[in-house]
């Protein structure tokens, strides 16, 4: 078992990878700007890191971790599936708004590295494949599976789709739009399609 020393070495190098992949890119930032921002020896990164392919793919792992525990916390605090929707949108809204916001570190990871045998694609597609699971599961509970399972793809589609133009700085209206589809979606009759 790793000793807590060690543990809270290997997150602080995650936390400062994170913001440096975040704002400048993955390829764009090496792993000696890594060490030095994270100011750690360089035998100590590769001892807890030996690729930086690994690095990349336990910072996506951190990140999806965190989306995860704060999507949680916000579905406890409601009830109905339509508001563990919103709450999911109003998480958007305010990531949008952040100043924190450059967009989909998951997205611009795909970019990077679009080879499907790739680790990094497959911690992406981990990613995107849960957040669609989630929308599945919190539809299920008042649709029929199949069309749960469509709603949720449509869903899935608007936030990335939103992810995108705020990006381009539209992010306000890009979620005005996606609560509007997001009601029409949920509200279709059993066999619409």
């Amino acid at each position: 078992m790793p000793s807590p020393v060690a543990s809270d070495k290997r997150r602080h190098i995650i936390e400062t990878a994170y913001a440096l992949f975040k704002s400048n890119g993955f390829h764009a930032t090496g792993i000696d700007r890594i060490i030095a921002e994270a100011d750690v020896a360089k035998m100590t990164m590769y001892r807890h890191f030996p690729s930086k392919d690994g690095l990349i793919v336990e910072v996506l792992r951190y990140r999806t971790d965190r989306f995860n525990a704060q999507l949680d916390d916000l579905a406890a605090q409601v009830a109905t599936p339509e508001e563990k929707i919103a709450t999911i949108f109003d998480w958007y809204e305010r990531w949008f708004r952040s100043p924190e916001f450059h967009g989909c570190l998951f997205a611009h990871a795909l970019a990077e590295f679009g080879d499907a045998g790739h680790p990094v694609f497959e911690a992406v597609a981990g990613h995107k494949d849960g957040l669609k699971r989630r929308l599945r599961q919190i539809l299920d509970e008042t649709m029929p599976a199949d069309r749960a399972e469509s709603a949720a793809a449509a869903l899935f589609m608007l936030l990335e789709g939103a992810t995108l133009l705020a990006q381009m700085g539209q992010g306000d209206a890009a979620m005005r739009d996606v609560r509007k589809a997001a009601s029409s979606i949920i509200a279709m009759p059993d066999g619409s399609r």
